[in-house]
């Protein structure tokens, strides 16, 4: 290959870079901020109905293990839980009376939890937020259904890009 022909193929994956760059960069910056605006969402409806216990963080983790058992592990691996103080969070779940904790059956250094009906009061109400969401998304937001889909698609191949950098070491 020539000096010539190198430098116009440099040119086009600097194109290339400059045309990814802002997009990525602007992505990563909308999953951050959609992320905390949900924890707004969520905050806000709780200070509307006067419950103040709890945090928006505690709340989103009690919607997010629903019906399972799980362990705190789980939580984190499974991704229902993003911050970095899983186990400070069930603590207090714990205390409040949202949560039970009990040691597993088959391997008793493993604590499993689970949502007490108090805690179930939570996940209905914000399963309650979503479900109210899901009916007005469209009209007042104007995101249809397809759009959805579509970033979807792109959030999930996202996330095995990550995981491969990570797993892979890329």
């Amino acid at each position: 290959m020539n000096t010539v022909t190198k430098m116009e193929a440099n040119t086009v994956r600097n194109d290339k870079l400059d045309a990814v760059r802002p997009v990525y960069l602007e992505a990563l910056t909308l999953v951050e901020r959609l992320h905390r605006r949900l924890l707004d969402v969520i905050k806000d409806e709780f200070d509307r109905k006067g419950h103040t216990e709890i945090n928006s963080v505690q709340a989103l983790l009690l919607y997010n293990i629903g019906d399972k058992e799980l362990t705190a592990g789980e939580l984190r691996t499974r991704g229902y839980y993003l911050g970095s103080n899983v186990s400070y969070n069930v603590k207090k779940l714990v205390e409040m009376g949202y949560l039970h904790h009990a040691r597993s059956r088959v391997d008793r250094r493993a604590v499993r939890i689970s949502l007490t009906p108090k805690g179930k009061q939570v996940h209905d109400a914000v399963s309650a937020v979503y479900e109210k969401h899901v009916s007005t998304v469209e009209q007042i937001g104007g995101i249809p259904a397809e759009d959805f889909e579509r970033v979807n698609n792109a959030l999930g191949r996202l996330e095995r890009f990550w995981t491969d950098q990570i797993r892979y070491k890329l």
